[in-house]
């Protein structure tokens, strides 16, 4: 935890002040600083909603492979870019822009996913299982619904709708940072003052109705906190499938615990760590910012593939 702290306040002061121009510590120097903290900021805000949702979704499932990603979250969002685009154009692009259209995609992706949780986990048959099948479905049906309308696009409009799908952090807007602080602290600081009945959870459905803790409710509200992460974090910086899961893999090797408020602290600085270094890199040796998205995934995917084959099984 202290390396990866000491690792986390580096990257931040690299990102701050390297390559500034102006002298350091002159007014100069300053200004181009607080230029880049909302960058900072972004980085920030996605590594703890990424780290933790996925912690707290694969407790509640009871798999270490599955991802929030599954539920259908980023194809729902780029279902609706694309929708904006193709229906309204390169306005659309706008219309999709600004503090009250990323409120109000956060709302859809709650409204789903919370009618998606009460019905598959409430009733006589609730099933984690099957919840997990239906939203691989339905998020199938969103990617195959967006494909559709993405190859009736203009040239210029599909090139629009790419910029918004591609994770990026130099794109991250920053009038967003108001809305997603407020409901990020939200949901965390929930799920942390429950990390107890998660570390119940943890043990499996018998052992945890054994110890009188209420399996279905508090699964249904962590589903919902990681609801609100994953709504926050997609809508800001755009679909990163499998960062989340690199992530909390880490997290596993690293923590040697089952403290999962232990494992958030972790899977934060790990995730500042991870996106940090990426856009340290990218941006300041390689001049490619706009890459990071793309580089985490491959190297997110690659560990994910690695991390099946060697398990056999999901």
């Amino acid at each position: 935890m202290l390396l990866l702290a000491i690792a986390a306040v580096l990257i931040a002061v690299g990102i701050l002040a390297w390559d500034n121009p102006a002298p350091a510590g002159s007014d100069g120097f300053w200004r181009i600083a607080a230029l880049r903290v909302s960058s900072l900021a972004v980085i920030l805000v996605v590594a703890l909603c990424q780290g933790i949702a996925t912690i707290t979704f694969q407790t509640v499932t009871g798999n270490r492979i599955v991802t929030p990603s599954l539920m259908g979250f980023e194809s729902l969002y780029t279902a609706i870019s694309t929708a904006a685009i193709f229906f309204f154009g390169a306005a659309g692009a706008l219309m999709v822009q600004g503090a009250g259209p990323y409120l109000l995609q956060i709302l859809v992706m709650l409204a789903f996913s919370g009618l998606l949780y009460g019905w598959l986990l409430s009733g006589r048959y609730a099933n984690v299982q099957i919840m997990l099948l239906v939203g691989i479905i339905l998020g199938g049906a969103l990617a195959a619904f967006s494909t559709f309308l993405q190859r009736m696009l203009t040239p210029t409009e599909f090139d629009l709708l790419m910029a918004r799908l591609i994770g990026s952090v130099a794109n991250a807007d920053v009038t967003y940072l108001p809305i997603a602080v407020p409901l990020a602290g939200l949901a965390v600081t929930a799920l942390w003052w429950g990390g107890r009945r998660l570390d119940v959870l943890a043990l499996g459905r018998p052992v945890a109705l054994n110890l009188g803790v209420s399996q279905r409710r508090d699964s249904i509200l962590a589903l919902l906190m990681v609801s609100i992460l994953m709504a926050v974090s997609t809508s800001l910086i755009g679909p990163m499938t499998f960062f989340g899961f690199l992530v909390a893999m880490l997290t596993y090797q690293l923590a040697d615990t089952y403290d999962h408020r232990r494992m958030f602290a972790m899977a934060w600085l790990l995730g500042v760590v991870v996106l940090g270094g990426a856009y340290f890199v990218l941006k300041h040796i390689f001049y490619a910012a706009g890459s990071v998205g793309i580089i985490v995934e491959i190297v997110g995917g690659t560990f994910f593939l690695i991390h099946l084959l060697r398990k056999g099984r999901l």
